[in-house]
């Protein structure tokens, strides 16, 4: 947010062209967490003389300055700035701090998601071993295609705290489950979401805990 509602300019045809060329161009794009980092706490005279003194790349510095503001204006409304009842000038601009928001949450996994889970390894019936009182998968970003075990504690920024849910390990007979009946596991595997079921395949297997009181 900011300390007043910024207003929606209307984009002029040349500030239009610079815009396209900024969102083709190969460099990252100044949103979400990437316009937070560098410009949260500071006010839009900052990411005016940004605009105005790198872009475009390929001639910096020729943009005047209502077709920097007309920028300005866009790069706001994709960070989720609301617009406001002002029209946007290049004098008011050093009353404006960027004030960085919470982070967007993660969409819900779909399924063969490839996600983390942690919950207590339990024995079922016919070989089978469940995750009870499992968390919410999270996903992540797979670190290795080959499957590893650990029995020493996880060093990772897993989630270690239990849930409600109960997940069915399908693969879990490849990682001997009897050593760590009992236990508080984090798992990694793809999910596959069933109607009257959660499952999961396995491809890292860490306990973070001897007993799932921990």
């Amino acid at each position: 947010m900011s300390r007043r509602r910024v207003a929606q300019r209307s984009t002029t045809p040349s500030a239009a062209v610079v815009i396209i060329r900024i969102s083709r161009a190969s460099g990252p794009s100044l949103k979400e967490q990437r316009f937070a980092r560098d410009f949260a706490g500071k006010d839009l005279t900052t990411l005016f003389t940004k605009i105005s003194k790198t872009m475009p790349r390929s001639d910096p510095g020729t943009l005047d300055d209502e077709a920097v503001l007309d920028i300005v204006a866009h790069i706001l409304k994709e960070n989720g700035f609301p617009a406001g009842t002002a029209e946007l000038t290049s004098a008011g601009l050093a009353g404006v701090q960027l004030i960085a928001g919470r982070p967007k949450p993660p969409p819900p996994p779909g399924d063969f998601s490839y996600v983390e889970v942690v919950g207590c390894l339990t024995a079922a019936p016919q070989n089978a071993w469940l995750l009870t009182k499992a968390s919410d998968p999270v996903t992540v970003n797979p670190v290795s295609a080959a499957p590893t075990a650990s029995a020493a504690p996880a060093q990772s920024d897993a989630p270690k705290l239990l849930g409600t849910r109960t997940i069915h390990l399908l693969d879990a007979m490849a990682y001997t489950p009897e050593a760590h009946k009992g236990q508080k596991m984090v798992v990694r595997g793809l999910l596959v979401k069933l109607p009257d079921e959660q499952r999961m395949t396995i491809s890292s297997f860490t306990m973070v805990g001897s007993s799932c009181t921990e």
